[in-house]
Order: C-alpha cells, then structure tokens, then sequence
C-alpha cells in the first residue's frame, strides 16, 4: 500500500512537529510512516510495529472493533466489548418492556447465561488491509462515460469483496478514499452473536440530555458493555486494551481508535455548500419536526416511549449535530476559507503543465456540484426514507429485495445481494420492536405532505391514515412472508403501503442513477485535484473519514471558546452532584447519589477533553495512554468543534471522553459488580 500512502502522507517521512500533530484520522498504514522519534517524543511508549504489524496485517490496532454506526474496544481475553451506552441503546430497547424497563434501570448479567442476545448488532474485527487500487482503475474500460465508470468500479469491488468473503466468517469491504485517490479492501472478521452485559441506568448514560448534548463541561457515564460470541462460545480476540486505573491527568498523550464515518475536508468549496445545504439545513428542519411528532405521539404511554426510544435518540442527536454544524459554518467561514483555498491551489497550478489536468478536474467537479443543487431537496426526501416512518421503510425494502432477487447476485444492487439477506431479515424483524402506530402515522403524513411539494409520484394521492390501516406490512408474521416473496406475489397483494413503494422504488431507481453517474464522474475528477491539493499543502494530509480503522493523536488539554471563558479538561463526580436537580434529564438515582456522599466526590474523574480528530463513527471510541492501555471512552464533541468535519481548527477541536475511572466507581462502590471487575483485570 505504500505508493498511495506516500501521497497522502507527504512530508511525514522527513519528520514532523506539533503544528500538525493532532489534525488527521491516520489509517493502520500511514502511522507505520510516521516519524517513530516524534512519536516517542510526544508520549508513545511502545514500538511503533507494536500498533501494527505490516507483515501480519494486524496489530493492537485490530482491538479497536466496529459496532454498527460507532466504534468499540475488546478490554479482556473473554470477548468483553465496551462502547457508548447510546451505541448499545438499541440491543438494551430491544429487551426493554413497561414490566422490565432496562433503558431507565440499566441491567447486570451476573452471569453467561444471563447475557441477552441481539439482532441486529454486530462487532466487526479488521485482519488485513490491502490496496487494490490498480485493480480498480484498470476495470473501467478507457473513455467510459462516469454512470459506466461508476458501475465497472462498482462490480470490481463485489468482486473483490466476493472472493475475500470466501473465508468463513469474513465481512469484506472496498474503502473508497478521497473520491478514488485509493481504494483498498478490507478483510474483517464479522461476530454476529453479541450479548448485553451491562448497561448503567439511563439517568447516568444520559445524564444532561440535549441540554448538554455536545457541551463542556460534561458529567455522563455513557458506557455499555457486551459480549462478543463465536460458535456459541465467548470469543478471544488477539489483542484487547488493558484497565489503567491511572487515568489521565491535563498534558498527557493519548490515541483514539476507532471508524470515524465521514468528513467533507477533500470536497470543494461548492460541494461543501451543497452538504450545508442539503444534509444538515434539511437535517435540522426535518429532523426538528419529526422528534415533535414523536414526543407528541407517545406522551403518556409507556409502551409508546420505549417503542421509538432508539429512533428519537438517533434523530435528537442527528439534529443537535446539524444545528452545531451550521453554526460552526458560520462562525468559522469554512466555506469561504475552503474557496480561499481552492483559489489558492488554482493560482499554484496555474501555467504548470503537471497539473494541467487538476485544474480541469476542479471545473468539472464545480460544475457537478451544481447540477447536483437543482435536486437536492427533491434526493433528501427520497433518501430520507430509510429514516422516518417504518412501515415505509420496510415496504422499500421488500419491493426492492424481490426486484433484486430477479437478477444473478453479482449484479444486484449493493445491501441486496445473498450476503445481506441475514442482516435484511434480521432489521425486518426487529422494526416490529420500534413500531408505535400513532407515531409512525404522524412521521409517513410528514413526509408525505414535504414530498407531494417536491413532486415526488408516490406521495401523489397517498394518505398515511388509509396506508397503516389497509397494510399488513406493518405485522410481523406477514412482513415474514413477504421478505420471501415474488415481485408478483407482492402486487398480488395489492396492500395500499406496497403500491406505493413501487411507485416510491421507480423514483428511487432514478435517483441512484444520478448518484451513481456523479459518483463516476467524482472517481474520474477527485484524485487529479486531490494530488495538487497535497502537493500544495507541501505537509501530511490524511484522507476524509470513510468508516474505516483510524488512529488520532492527541493530548489532554482544555480549551477558550471566547474571550473570557478557559474550560478545564477534566470534571468529576462533585460536578454531576451539583447538577443534579431531580428533574430530567439531571435527575439522578438515589442509590448513586448515596454512594456518592460517601466518598470524595472531586476525586472521582468523570469526563475529559483531548485534541483528537474525531468526527461521527467515533462514538465508543478507544481512548489509550502511550502504553495501549484504555484511559477512557470517546463519545463526544464540544459545540466549537461540531463543523470540524469541514476543517480543523486546533484551539477548538477537543472531543469529550469518559473516563475509565468513573466506569469503576460505578462497577465497583455503586453497583458492586466484582464478576465484571475481576473479568477487567480491576480486582482479583
């Protein structure tokens, strides 16, 4: 993989100094061209090889795995998995009933056969990375259109990914890095047996709720763990992070590891307008609307609350990261910077027969973000679907799967093909668990209506109220039998929601031979810009986030986000007593406010703030010292450093952890779960 990294990581190899040091998601392969000196300098205290081997294609690296939508950490040789407790949220809703309610107690098993399955989450293990990149690139035939160039590049990758998946228990992948600049495949081990094991109440994983929700100072517990299984035994994974009971203290030097999901530093000034525009403005309006319908839809039913507890979890924080992506936009001009920049590199490469070709790539890729603008509002609502009501969703799903199910495998659509189907029918089944009528009605008539605006032919004559009631897409036992049916025997059906889903499933065909089209045509244009870029830059410069393994380096530190204000980087446990007011969401349990008058509250870390670049996806992830030995958990942002994803700004960028030590005192002094204390390593 060197000939890629090389170019992407630059200047590395002469040696590098703090000005760059903590901006930069690192993949497994660049760390291994960092300059180990520097790194040693900075607090790193094992080998560099130590991280990852390149012979092996492993490394302690690989105990940082995937949960889906976050990251998470193995902490023993028996499969134990600690991550967020809102990245577990759904596995703990998903065994939460009026009669056993764990989202607002929490759960402990006490032992194996006390651990609860579920079914949908997964934990992903990496175990090889290797680059395909010439691969790719010589499967599109020369001169090809970009919807053609899009469709080679997209049957390579099923390809490759078919013949890595030949290994039993292989889940693989094509990471696509910056727009086509590289490609490299990705060889994971999937778990798909995972069990919770413990959860905390919801008071502590949640404690501040939205009010707090990307701010500092932060006093939360979100931590949950489970247990990963391989053939109806606990898994032993290579590698997992050892318990420091040290912690941290402000100065020292941490990494984070973990599948940072997506950032838009590669895109252009344009094309960072049209994710402004068309993701997170809409975000926040829609978003905004949809989490009123559901707080309206479930007050004063319990059966209700736990029904769309995941879902309104998943929008509330979609929607307060929209808003504080908008407003770092604003305040820090990062569009306006990027087009500085843009400009910048133009005027470098301008009378420079080299980058002849770049400079054509940036007009071309201007005039694709443009056309892009005309549909915007018009490819959210239809993309949007996968997101509101479930009864639409899943109507989506099954027109969809019986039209792919028509064709050989290799040519259907990806998320349809045979290596979907587990998890397709395994997300069937467990919607029934989310499903509330009242609110689902209220989410399919909002989008209905914002639909029917924009023209969208399936929203033409539909009335949410008549769907729900005539549609047995909505029952579990007959949505069984359908995942299984025919395109004929679905419109034999005539069922009201599946009419419209394949009306819906014409416009959503349209729409991804748009996306796809645009995607040749970025695979076409972004690496030539991308390599003028990165010579420009004349320094490191690591690829956007695309979910793949990452590694930060950051250090422990506060931050002044204006003139008079300086934030300390740790708070503890006297901090969260004296937020507590007995009212949501700063209503603790009694039982932890007794232990926490017996001992010395300021002692007991909560949370931290590091420099990590981190972004969505990071989520649970991993916080080591130099040692590799876990120091806490990263879950957060603060609101500054929400809009980092377009650009990193060092006085601002911290991200928020919680700290391993107050994970024990709640195990231990609180909750007295010495079974998961001694399985730590914390106690004997």
């Amino acid at each position: 993989m060197r000939s890629r990294s090389k170019l992407l990581i630059l200047a590395a190899l002469a040696g590098a100094g703090p000005g760059w040091a903590d901006e930069g998601k690192w993949t497994p392969q660049q760390v291994l061209e960092l300059d180990a000196r520097w790194l040693k300098q900075q607090g790193l205290e094992l080998p560099v090889s130590r991280l990852w081997d390149p012979k092996r294609g492993t490394g302690l690296l690989a105990a940082a795995v995937a949960v889906p939508g976050c990251s998470a950490a193995f902490v023993s040789a028996s499969g134990l998995v600690l991550t967020n407790h809102h990245c577990l949220f759904s596995l703990i809703q998903e065994h939460s009933t009026p009669q056993r309610d764990l989202i607002t107690n929490g759960f402990i098993a006490n032992s194996s056969g006390e651990e609860l399955p579920g079914k949908t989450v997964r934990v992903t293990v990496p175990r090889r990375f290797t680059d395909v990149t010439k691969e790719i690139e010589s499967a599109v035939p020369a001169g090809s259109a970009d919807l053609a160039r899009s469709k080679a590049i997209e049957a390579k990758q099923k390809e490759l990914v078919a013949a890595c998946e030949k290994t039993p228990g292989n889940r693989c992948s094509v990471g696509v890095f910056d727009g086509g600049l590289q490609y490299v495949l990705i060889e994971n081990l999937e778990l798909s047996d995972i069990r919770l094991v413990y959860a905390p109440p919801r008071a502590i994983g949640e404690f501040g709720g939205e009010i707090d929700n990307f701010r500092w100072p932060r006093h939360v517990g979100d931590f949950s763990m489970a247990r990963a299984y391989k053939d109806g035994k606990p898994y032993t994974p290579e590698f997992f992070f050892p318990i420091s009971r040290g912690g941290v203290k402000p100065g020292d030097f941490v990494m984070l590891m973990g599948y940072p999901g997506r950032t838009f530093r590669s895109l252009t000034s344009g094309e960072m307008a049209n994710e402004r525009d068309f993701r997170f403005e809409l975000n926040r309006e829609i978003y905004g609307e949809w989490i009123r319908l559901l707080e309206q839809t479930t007050k004063g039913s319990a059966e209700g609350a736990i029904a769309v507890a995941a879902t309104l979890k998943s929008l509330n924080n979609s929607h307060t990261g929209a808003e504080g992506q908008l407003a770092g936009l604003a305040r820090g001009s990062l569009i306006e910077k990027q087009k500085a920049n843009d400009d910048a590199v133009m005027a470098w490469a301008a009378g420079k027969p080299a980058w002849a070709k770049a400079l054509d790539a940036k007009k071309e890729l201007d005039r694709v973000a443009e056309e892009r603008r005309k549909m915007g509002v018009h490819d959210y609502l239809l993309t949007s679907v996968n997101v509101g009501s479930l009864a639409l969703r899943d109507a989506a799903i099954l027109v969809r799967l019986a039209a792919e199910r028509q064709k050989p495998d290799a040519e259907r659509d990806p998320g349809f093909q045979i290596r979907d189907l587990q998890r397709l029918q395994a997300a069937l089944e467990r919607d029934q668990k989310s499903f509330f009528a009242p609110s689902d009605e209220a989410l399919l008539a909002s989008w209905i209506a914002r639909a029917r605006k924009e023209g969208i032919a399936a929203a033409r004559a539909a009335n949410a109220s008549e769907l729900l009631r005539a549609t047995k897409v909505t029952n579990a036992a007959e949505r069984s039998k359908m995942f299984e049916e025919t395109l004929q025997q679905l419109r034999a059906r005539q069922d009201p929601m599946l009419e419209m889903a394949f009306v819906l499933d014409v416009e959503l065909r349209e729409w991804k031979a748009r996306a796809d089209a645009r995607d040749g045509a970025v695979a076409r244009l972004r690496p030539e810009w991308r390599k003028a870029v990165i010579a420009h830059a004349g320094k490191p410069v690591a690829p956007d986030a695309n979910s793949t393994l990452r590694v930060s380096f950051a250090h422990v530190q506060g931050y002044a986000p204006r003139d008079g204000v300086q934030y300390k980087p740790l708070t503890t446990l006297a901090g969260m007593i004296q937020k507590h007011t007995g009212e949501e969401p700063f209503a603790l349990p009694g039982f932890v406010v007794d232990a926490a008058r017996k001992t010395d509250a300021n002692r007991i870390p909560i949370n931290f703030l590091a420099d990590a670049d981190t972004t969505g996806g990071n989520s649970g992830s991993p916080v080591v010292n130099g040692r590799g030995e876990l120091v806490g958990l990263n879950f957060d942002r603060v609101w500054e450093n929400v809009a980092n994803d377009f650009g990193y700004a060092p006085d601002v960028a911290r991200n928020i952890s919680v700290d391993v030590r107050f994970l024990i005192w709640m195990l231990d002094d609180v909750q007295h779960a010495d079974h998961i204390l001694r399985e730590l390593g914390v106690k004997r």
